[in-house]
C-alpha cells in the first residue's frame, strides 16, 4: 500500500537528531566553557594588563631580581589556564551528562507509559514521587487522561454490548413471528402484522436513540442562543397529553434561561426527562415539576416527579445506558433504555453537569445545570 511520503502508519518519519540528554549535557558544557573563558577574560583584563611587559630599572645598568614580567606570568598562566578549561570541559560533559539522565529520569517512565497505552493497556499508572514539578505535572495530566480514557473504553464496550443485545431482541423476535407464519399459512395475519409492526417501531425507535447519543458523543451540531425555559414549555406541551392519560399533572414554573447550545438536542434533553418523569411515577394522581432559574453563570433545568421510593444505589445507575430503574417497563411508552443515558450525552456535549437524587418522599429529582449565555447583543 502506497503511503504519504515521510509518514509512517501511527507515526512520523523524521531525520535523526541529537537525543534531548545528550543536547542538555552539550548546553551544560558550553555554558561552563564559557564561564572558564569569561573568568580567565576577566584575569587578563584586570589583572594581567596591569603587568608590564618589560621590568624597567630603578637605576643605570640595573634591575630588580627574581621579579617576573608579563611574559613570564602568561608563559606561567596560560598552560594551567589550557589544562583547567580542558578539566572543566571533561567534568561539565561527565557531569552534565548524569545531570541530565537524572532530571530527564521521570521523562523515561512517561514515555513508558505512553508506549503501554499505545498497545491498548490503559490500566497502569505513572504515579510519579516526588514534589511538584513540571514532569510531575505531566505524569499526573497523564494518570488523568489515562483514567478517563479507561472508563470510556469500558463504558462504550458495555454500551456496544448493551446495544447488540438490545437490537438482537427485535431482530430474533420478528424471525420467530416470521417463522411462525410461514409454518401455519393458514393463521389470521392480523395479529400477527400488529405485532410485527410493534417489534419494527422498536427496533426505529432503538436505531433512532444510538444516532442521537452519538450525534451528542461527537458534539457534531451548530451552537446558538437558546432559552431553555421556552425548551422546556414546548417539551411539557408536547407531553401533555400523556400524563392526562397517566393522570399525571405537570407544574412549570421559572425565568428565561438563555444557555448557547443546539435546540434540537436540547428539547430532546427535556422531552426525555419529562417523559421519564411521566412514564416513572405513582399510578395515579402523580406530579411532574419542571422548573428552570438563571444564575450569573449557569442555567438550571430542574425536572422532579413523585413515585416509589428509590435507593441512592439504584439512582447512580440510571444514567447508564439500558437502564430502566428497579424493573424493565414493557409499555407503549417505556422507552428504549436510553432515555437518561441521552440527557446525560447531551448535558454533557454542553459542558454541563447531571444530577440525580432520590426525593425524601419518593420519585427523583433531575438537575441539569448549563453554561449561561453571555449579554446577546444585536448589531
Amino acid at each position: 500500500m502506497d503511503q504519504t511520503p515521510g509518514v509512517r502508519e501511527g507515526t512520523v518519519d523524521r531525520a535523526p537528531g541529537l537525543s534531548v540528554r545528550l543536547k542538555l549535557t552539550l548546553s551544560y558544557a558550553a555554558f561552563l566553557m564559557i564561564a572558564g573563558a569569561l573568568l580567565l577574560a576577566v584575569v587578563w583584563v584586570f589583572l594581567l594588563r596591569y603587568v608590564p611587559d618589560r621590568l624597567v630599572p630603578t637605576e643605570p645598568g640595573g634591575f630588580f631580581p627574581h621579579t617576573p614580567d608579563r611574559t613570564d606570568l602568561l608563559r606561567a598562566f596560560v598552560p594551567r589556564a589550557a589544562e583547567m578549561l580542558a578539566f572543566l570541559l571533561v567534568f561539565s560533559l561527565v557531569g552534565g551528562w548524569l545531570l541530565a539522565g537524572w532530571m530527564l529520569a521521570p521523562l523515561t517512565r512517561i514515555t513508558d507509559a505512553t508506549r503501554m497505552a499505545t498497545t491498548g493497556s490503559l490500566s497502569h499508572r505513572i504515579r510519579l514521587p516526588g514534589r511538584s514539578d513540571e514532569f510531575r505535572e505531566l505524569a499526573d495530566a497523564f494518570d488523568t487522561m489515562l483514567e478517563r480514557l479507561e472508563a470510556q473504553v469500558a463504558e462504550q464496550q458495555r454500551f456496544a454490548a448493551n446495544a447488540s443485545h438490545e437490537l438482537r431482541t427485535p431482530l430474533a423476535v420478528t424471525q420467530t413471528l416470521l417463522d411462525v407464519a410461514r409454518k401455519d399459512p393458514s393463521r389470521d395475519n392480523g395479529e400477527l402484522v400488529d405485532r410485527l409492526h410493534a417489534v419494527n417501531t422498536r427496533a426505529i425507535d432503538l436505531t433512532e436513540a444510538l444516532l442521537v447519543l452519538s450525534r451528542a458523543d461527537q458534539r457534531s451540531f451548530a451552537r446558538e442562543h437558546v432559552d431553555l425555559s421556552l425548551v422546556a414549555e414546548e417539551a411539557t406541551e408536547t407531553l401533555l397529553p400523556l400524563a392526562e392519560e397517566r393522570g399525571i399533572a405537570i407544574e412549570t414554573s421559572g425565568d428565561i434561561t438563555p444557555t448557547i447550545g443546539s435546540p434540537a438536542l436540547l428539547l430532546q434533553m427535556t422531552t426525555n426527562l419529562v417523559q421519564n418523569a411521566i412514564v416513572h411515577n405513582l399510578p395515579e394522581q402523580g406530579t411532574v415539576w419542571v422548573t428552570t432559574s438563571a444564575h450569573r453563570k449557569t442555567v438550571v433545568l430542574t425536572v422532579e416527579n413523585t413515585g416509589e421510593n428509590l435507593t441512592p444505589q439504584l439512582v447512580a445507575t440510571l444514567g447508564e445506558p439500558f437502564q430502566r430503574g428497579s424493573r424493565r417497563i414493557r409499555t407503549d411508552h417505556a422507552g428504549v433504555g436510553l432515555g437518561l443515558a441521552i440527557v446525560k450525552s447531551i448535558t454533557r456535549a454542553h459542558d454541563g453537569t447531571l444530577t440525580l437524587a432520590p426525593r425524601a418522599a419518593g420519585g427523583l429529582c433531575v438537575t441539569v445545570q448549563l453554561p449561561a449565555a453571555p449579554p446577546h447583543t444585536g448589531q
